[in-house]
């Protein structure tokens, strides 16, 4: 058994959780509002979760940068949530709406939606633009993430 932790902020309430690197498989639970913390479903972020999950997790972190408005965007919703089940366990995938939180985009400098941010340790590793296929995202991912 191994004594390494992983830290993972809740996308529900925000709380950061620590727990046996060996149970992020087993989607653990947080300690405070009892949601998976990884489920491998897409979650709704806003900004100061986001913000927060960026900077502190440690499991690899998609950002998916849309608007209701968005026609690309809401096409590319069902191709997001098959990445993240086949992602999942090993990164997280998120969203965060342009529209209801403008300063995310103006915080991370996103021109056009839909755009894709790849976050891992406190770093950005990657940025992907456009709608794309979910094997298309999920190879671009685990190439970014084998590079670190």
């Amino acid at each position: 058994m191994s004594d390494r932790k992983i830290r993972l902020t809740c996308p529900d309430c925000g709380q950061t959780n620590q727990f046996p690197a060996d149970k992020a498989a087993g989607n653990p639970k947080c300690g405070v509002c009892g949601q998976g913390l990884n489920s491998g479903k897409v979650a709704a972020l806003d900004l100061k979760t986001l913000e927060k999950a960026a900077k502190t997790d440690d499991l690899p972190l998609l950002v998916d940068f849309w608007a209701p408005w968005c026609g690309p965007c809401r096409a590319m919703a069902p191709e997001f949530e098959r990445a993240a089940r086949n992602l999942a366990p090993q990164v997280r995938l998120a969203k965060i709406d342009t529209q209801s939180h403008p300063d995310a985009a103006i915080r991370y400098t996103i021109r056009g939606i839909p755009a894709f941010i790849l976050f891992h340790k406190g770093r950005e590793l990657a940025r992907f633009s456009g709608a794309r296929p979910a094997a298309e995202l999920e190879r671009m991912v685990r190439e970014k993430l084998a590079l670190v």
